[in-house]
């Protein structure tokens, strides 16, 4: 089973990931995406479907309009894990892969 990371051990984590931020209410690391338009939005949250289920790991997300809001939290093991902050750091990369 995966371990919980203990706030320290998330906090050093979240430092390397700088758009993520810690949200205590949802117990989650959570990063809004902004993009031109619907389209782009959708292709990139169609990215990460794709990553997540390769990883089996799977964001709560949502959509509105061209704003992506992705927030991961290991719910097995009540809160978050270094399976949350690799997807997110998987996330991350896919927009420096991505074409301007």
């Amino acid at each position: 089973m995966v371990e919980k990371l203990a706030s320290a051990e998330r906090d050093e984590a979240l430092a390397k990931l700088p758009q993520w931020r810690h949200d205590a209410a949802e117990n989650a690391i959570t990063r809004e995406f902004g993009f031109p338009d619907f389209s782009r939005a959708f292709a990139f949250m169609t990215q990460v479907a794709l990553l997540a289920e390769k990883e089996g790991h799977h964001p709560d997300w949502s959509n509105s309009y061209s704003t992506v809001r992705i927030s991961l939290s290991t719910h097995d093991a009540g809160g978050i894990s270094a399976k949350d902050i690799a997807l997110a750091g998987e996330i991350d990369r896919l927009l420096e892969r991505a074409p301007a």
